[in-house]
């Protein structure tokens, strides 16, 4: 269901939150979704359920325009994508029944112990940065798709379940397989917003039937993003963001563990 709060002004500050988590989500590879949940909640005292929901309308065109602008610089692998988006699609619907059977109090809780894993894992995980920079014109596609399927399938699976239930891109457990394959960097960020359209496409299509979307939060904080988004792949075009990789991961993952102990503790 949609509904449309009352605007306040400390609504004004959303546009901007989404223009830098949609430039940052689409130069790394992520939807960004991550950051509007508890966003929402937190600084904007919006119910959990709704934060959810929310979250990801908001977060759909910045996957998407993201995407887009990685597919016309050649950095999406489609096959690839089409393994994991299939079993994130499923993922999703499961993930947003679930949240239908948890209580504010205890998805927002949820939300922080996930948030808490995902940090340390980030830190401590060293198969992140293995990776494969073989050229892609050099790599037999088709064998590559067919062979990956088990793997593309749990961490998809994976993805659209975190996706559906907290509201997020689901973008950890997607970049963990897209590494644990051994994917080109290259080729992880254009390929991760693929990935993450279909689950948060899915997500948010379970949500519309089970929950309820405030319309008012999802323009503003989608008016920002989809500039954001299509900023990203044009910021790092011609980067060599394998460079940076380990600063990112890292720098990301303290501020996804200071979020989680927020949620948790307040």
């Amino acid at each position: 269901m949609i509904i449309s709060s009352s605007f306040q002004y400390s609504y004004l500050w959303l546009p901007l939150i989404g223009f830098v988590v949609g430039l940052l989500a689409t130069m790394i590879g992520g939807g960004g979704g991550f950051f509007f949940p508890p966003a929402l909640i937190l600084f904007f005292q919006t119910p959990a359920h709704v934060a959810v929901a929310t979250s990801l309308a908001a977060t759909l065109p910045i996957c998407f325009t993201g995407a887009i602008g990685h597919y016309r610089n050649g950095n999406i692998d489609l096959r690839i994508g089409m393994v994991f988006g299939i079993a994130g699609i499923m993922g999703a619907f499961a993930g947003a029944s679930v949240t239908g059977l948890m209580s504010p109090d205890q998805l927002k809780t949820g939300f922080g112990i996930y948030s808490l894993l995902l940090g340390l894992l980030l830190i401590f995980n060293s198969r992140f940065r293995s990776v494969n920079n073989t050229p892609v014109s050099k790599r037999n596609i088709f064998s590559v798709a067919f062979s990956k399927i088990p793997k593309g399938s749990f961490y998809g699976f994976a993805g659209g379940m975190i996706s559906g239930t907290f509201g997020t891109s689901g973008t950890a457990p997607v970049l963990a397989g897209l590494f644990a394959i051994k994917m080109p960097i290259k080729l992880v960020a254009g390929t991760s917003l693929m990935i993450l359209f279909l689950n948060t496409l899915a997500a948010l299509t379970g949500h519309l039937v089970m929950g309820e979307i405030d319309f008012t939060l999802v323009w503003l904080l989608t008016s920002g993003a989809v500039l954001g988004s299509i900023a990203g792949p044009r910021v790092t075009k011609g980067w060599d963001i394998g460079k940076r990789e380990g600063a990112i991961k890292h720098s990301f993952a303290i501020i996804v563990i200071v979020f989680g102990l927020i949620m948790i503790f307040f």
